[in-house]
């Protein structure tokens, strides 16, 4: 049993898995075209490598509403060097409620000489509990650009976002 989220895993071998992911993808399931897509990227679970099929099925997940499907391409995309559309599927994600996009489309924003902007997505992320966004705030803190208010309101929405995600399974499983 997965300690995370209480699923019978690994009981299935990768053949069974990419027959029952192809069921659903057929079905138009959001999440498994962006599953068979992080297959195709990866070249796992039997699937050959393939970047192209993977960016088409991320843009039909994305286009059907997956968040994690935004995150993928925004982070292909910038890995490109398109920062432009990068920053478009950062920011869909991110509006979707995927914080992980938000602390990438803050980083994109630092990148662009936008502090302020990034500063309000890395609260945003920091307030979810994104380490990576509290790290870049106490930074940004460090160099005189973020306040100690909003720093000390940020540092107590990020603590209890983290006491809110734990549980004795986690802390076992990752002390173990």
């Amino acid at each position: 049993m997965c300690p995370f989220c209480n699923s019978d895993r690994g009981r299935k071998t990768d053949e069974e898995d990419a027959n029952d992911t192809m069921k659903r993808v057929e079905g138009n399931d959001v999440s498994a075209i962006c599953l068979l897509a992080s297959h195709y990227h990866h070249g796992r679970a039997g699937f050959q490598q393939n970047h192209a099929k993977a960016i088409e099925l991320f843009t039909k997940s994305a286009d059907l509403g997956s968040s994690m499907a935004h995150f993928n391409l925004a982070y292909i995309l910038e890995g490109g060097g398109d920062l432009k559309k990068a920053k478009f599927h950062y920011g869909a994600a991110a509006m979707l409620g995927h914080e992980g996009a938000r602390y990438n489309l803050g980083s994109l924003e630092a990148k662009y000489g936008n502090i302020d902007q990034a500063v309000k997505h890395w609260n945003i992320a920091a307030s979810a509990g994104i380490f990576f966004a509290m790290h870049q705030l106490i930074t940004g803190y460090g160099f005189g650009r973020i306040s100690r208010e909003s720093i000390d309101s940020t540092l107590i929405a990020y603590n209890s976002s983290c006491a809110e995600m734990r549980s004795e399974a986690r802390d076992a499983y990752i002390h173990n």
